[in-house]
């Protein structure tokens, strides 16, 4: 399995103030045959994301529009998003369409720490805040940190998450122990946590985020993520399998991706979205400085 660059399709440009910088965490939604709405979360001058997008053509394969402004912008003082959007993924339940995403909070003296909330996604692709409290918050079992989570609509009905929790901010190598845990849903709005999702391995695979898992298929269940080592490494895309969802097994040699040579993403990738289209497995990613490079697309070769 091997992932083949396509293009680097988006860099961003100041457009408004709480554009100024970065395409993180790029999230394609169908809007036709060939074409997505490709939300991303963006910076200001201050570090904090909001959600902005761009229209992907993927039969060009290029960006054929992009919207000047946020689509929706983080919180204020006190919210639990007051720092920052990051977008996880899409999903959908009494024909209503959420996106969840990680609200980040740094407050005063303290490290920054995140809960998780929902956006509405409308018919219109107009994104809202589904509540003012966060969807998944801190609790004993997750007491830390939360982020970037990934749902899936089971065969049955019932629905599965993916999401990060902060163990540790040190674990003994000056790197976050940061896991990606599990729950599951019958409703697809009340979770129950399931505790340790996908295996981590001190110095090798421990800070994870935003996982994107593809299946049920023949050979079970795929997640790319990004994660670092520990050892002073920048974010690289790693990937597990499992046959039934629940267990999963580390295979970051079989991720079929890494950092080019040179350019916009030599030093890191991180943040896949993986995505099928017309058959074909698509994977969009970002490059150098978390986003501050735009994303790429690159499609799976079996």
């Amino acid at each position: 399995m091997r992932w083949k660059k396509l293009k680097h399709l988006y860099q961003p440009v100041p457009m408004h103030p709480k554009l100024i910088s970065h395409a993180a965490n790029p999230l394609a939604v169908p809007t036709g045959e060939d074409t997505y709405r490709v939300f991303f979360s963006g910076r200001d001058v201050q570090n904090r994301s909001s959600v902005g997008f761009v229209d992907l053509d993927m039969h060009s394969q290029e960006v054929v529009y992009i919207h000047d402004r946020p689509v929706f912008e983080h919180g204020p003082d006190g919210s639990f998003y007051s720092h920052g959007v990051s977008i996880g993924n899409c999903y959908s339940t009494d024909n209503n369409s959420y996106i969840l995403f990680m609200g980040w909070q740094c407050p005063p003296g303290s490290h920054w720490q995140g809960d998780i909330g929902r956006l509405v996604l409308a018919s219109d692709l107009s994104l809202s805040l589904d509540n003012a409290k966060p969807f998944l918050s801190r609790d004993e079992e997750d007491s830390v940190s939360l982020s970037y989570p990934w749902v899936m609509q089971s065969a049955g009905g019932s629905y599965r998450m993916w999401y990060g929790s902060t163990i540790t901010w040190d674990a003994g190598n000056g790197e976050m122990l940061h896991a990606i845990m599990k729950g599951r849903s019958q409703d697809g709005h009340s979770w129950q946590r399931l505790g340790l999702g996908v295996p981590f391995a001190l110095g090798i695979a421990q800070a994870f985020s935003r996982p994107t898992v593809a299946g049920n298929d023949e050979e079970g269940y795929h997640m790319w993520f990004s994660y670092r080592s520990g050892t002073g490494l920048p974010y690289r895309i790693g990937y597990a399998t499992s046959l039934d969802g629940d267990v999963w097994s580390l295979s970051l040699e079989n991720a079929g991706i890494d950092v080019s040579a040179s350019g916009w993403d030599c030093e890191m990738i991180e943040y896949p979205f993986v995505f099928d289209h017309k058959g074909e497995r698509f994977m969009l990613y970002n490059g150098n400085g978390y986003g501050a490079t735009g994303f790429g697309l690159a499609i799976l070769e079996r």
